[in-house]
């Protein structure tokens, strides 16, 4: 992959806060700042993706409506159960 110079100016503040937010994680604020790029940008992409999906099939995009909690059945087992 092709790599290519960003530079950004932020202020001193928001710049120490990067600074923490990396530090909790043990990365540089460079990385910090290259992940949240992609994971916002991989966020994006699945929504587009889904909201096409449902046109596709028919379902108009909107708000995401909250789904109840499944009861589970009494023959389901979870897949980690005893596991430690």
């Amino acid at each position: 992959m092709e790599s290519t110079v960003f530079s950004l100016r932020v202020d001193g503040e928001l710049l120490e806060r990067l600074r923490g937010h990396a530090a909790k994680r043990g990365m540089s604020v460079q990385d910090y700042v290259v992940r949240t790029l992609i994971r916002e940008d991989f966020d994006e992409r699945f929504k587009t993706a889904v909201d096409e999906t449902e046109r596709f099939y028919g379902k108009e995009p909107g708000p995401r409506e909250p789904t109840a909690p499944a009861t589970p059945r009494a023959d389901h087992i979870r897949p980690s159960a005893g596991i430690a």
